[in-house]
């Protein structure tokens, strides 16, 4: 009985979770919050749901190969803002070259938006193969059977 209390309380936590991720994610150039602590709060919604459901089952639904195109878009997101504004004209992750006839600094919140989105992609992607590679290994041997 007490198990299938634990799968119902995950499938009603796994969405808010996600939620409360994307919420950090993308109110994170106006308050505390940011790429970071979205990144880590999206993987505890599928670290959540592998220990509930079983490493397997959530390697079905993330599987190893999206968790390595997802940390290496992460990375291109945030080396291309700063690319991308070297080639605008401006320097290296100086947003402001991202929308010049702006005068509230649109281009600063954009560039933010971006580079946060891409730190956010890495650090979920890059905790959840952490947490697979520990998860997934075979015991030590014990005593026993040397």
């Amino acid at each position: 009985m007490s198990r299938i209390v634990i799968k119902v309380a995950t499938k009603i936590l796994f969405a808010p979770i996600i939620l409360y991720a994307l919420y950090v994610q993308f109110h994170g150039d106006y308050g505390p919050g940011g790429g970071f602590q979205a990144g880590v709060t999206f993987a505890v919604a599928f670290i959540l749901h592998a220990f509930c459901y079983g490493l397997e089952e959530t390697r079905k639904v993330l599987p190893q190969r999206a968790l390595f195109v997802l940390m290496m878009l992460g990375v291109l997101f945030f080396a291309g803002t700063g690319v991308a504004t070297m080639l605008l004209g401006g320097n290296l992750l100086g947003y402001d070259v991202i929308v010049p006839e702006s005068t509230h600094h649109a281009g600063q919140h954009y560039g933010i938006l971006l580079v946060e989105f891409g730190v956010g992609l890495t650090v979920s992607s890059t905790m959840l193969t952490i947490f697979y590679s520990f998860t997934g290994r075979e015991p030590d041997i014990d005593q026993e059977d040397w």
